[in-house]
């Protein structure tokens, strides 16, 4: 592919590099170009001025630019016709009448040249292949030969003009060689520019991508919470006081069953009315509210206190009096859950040392 010669596009002169691929070398500069498209004025200018200098039709004709180039480098068919006519060739429009009637199948030809709008590009034969030899494109592309007559319907189809070059084009080292290998192209060439303009898209994805990455980055704790995790916290914190309210309350339950147990273990009378078995009890305060729970509480500790005396009433003066100062207030009322906590507790140790001062008196 490197003997194939092909001219990129540098500004508008497309014609220029669609002449020189066609040709197959630096046959043509801008300045011959210009030279052709002036001579091709002044015959139009001296054509016009037949019917008359002071006719309307030739001061119209000389105040519009000239139709056959412009500053931008842009040439006109007739330019090119003519700068083709120096090596012997003429163009013939694919598509008219006169050349379909001929029958003539694309691939038997040896070149074609497009159009549309301003811009031209050369498709042509070397050795046994085609190539698109378009000046926009990085490099000449493989057509093969049944893709051919695909490829110049679809430029029909879009809007092109295509022109089919008759004549004998001068030799050129890539025909020869290409007479003799075969190219395969593993891949099409791409648009000048295209490469580019994947860099810069590829740069803005990445850009948005580690944007979006720095968005969605975890919070790391190095400034202020945000309104999810200020209200995750808020939840861990009712749940935690949750927790200690109902572990306040098991312990206190507990005291109460450990007092109900010391008080059996003494021996005394009123215990025998406490004929439902731990378990039972257990299970029975742990399924009461927490309003019958202060009623059960108040009525034992009033219990206990008439308990106690009895007590004092028949154990000798040694028998201590801690007992009554614990239970000489009155446990229920507005005594506070720790409070109420605390009594059950002394009672369930004056009940223990109770019973282990009778034991040892007897």
């Amino acid at each position: 592919m490197e003997a194939i010669f092909h001219e990129r596009q540098e500004g508008s002169l497309c014609a220029q590099h669609c002449l020189n691929n066609l040709l197959q070398g630096e046959y043509f500069s801008p300045v011959e170009l210009s030279s052709i498209a002036q001579q091709l004025d002044e015959e139009e200018r001296i054509r016009m001025a037949e019917g008359g200098l002071s006719s309307e039709e030739y001061r119209t004709f000389l105040q519009q630019p000239s139709g056959n180039m412009d500053d931008s480098g842009f040439f006109s068919i007739q330019v090119i016709s003519n700068a083709l006519k120096v090596w012997g060739l003429e163009l013939i429009l694919f598509n008219s009448p006169e050349y379909q009637r001929l029958g003539i199948d694309p691939i038997n030809e040896r070149s074609f040249i497009c159009n549309y709008k301003e811009h031209w590009f050369t498709v042509r034969k070397l050795g046994k292949q085609w190539f698109n030899l378009n000046s926009l494109l990085t490099g000449p592309e493989l057509i093969s030969d049944t893709y051919l007559a695909l490829f110049l319907a679809q430029l029909q189809q879009e809007g092109y003009s295509i022109f089919v070059v008759k004549g004998d084009l001068p030799d050129c080292e890539a025909d020869q060689l290409l007479q003799m290998i075969w190219v395969q192209q593993m891949q099409r060439p791409k648009l000048i520019g295209e490469d580019t303009l994947q860099s810069r898209d590829q740069r803005v994805q990445k850009a948005d991508l580690e944007q979006a990455l720095d968005v969605s980055q975890p919070f790391d704790g190095t400034g202020m919470l945000d309104e999810d995790e200020e209200n995750f916290q808020k939840a861990l914190a009712l749940s935690r006081q949750e927790i200690d309210m109902e572990d306040e309350e098991a312990d206190l339950r507990r005291a109460i069953q450990l007092s109900m147990q010391g008080n059996h273990r003494t021996g005394l009378s009123d215990s025998c009315s406490l004929n439902t078995p731990h378990s039972a009890t257990t299970n029975q305060s742990e399924s009461l509210t927490s309003e019958e729970l202060r009623r059960r509480r108040q009525a034992y500790f009033e219990k206990q206190q008439q308990l106690h005396q009895q007590c004092q009433n028949q154990e000798l003066h040694d028998v201590p009096t801690t007992s009554s100062n614990v239970l000489g207030t009155d446990p229920g009322g507005d005594m506070s859950e720790e409070d109420m906590l605390q009594a059950a507790m002394n009672m369930s140790l004056e009940t223990v040392r109770n019973s282990l001062n009778a034991e040892e008196k007897k």
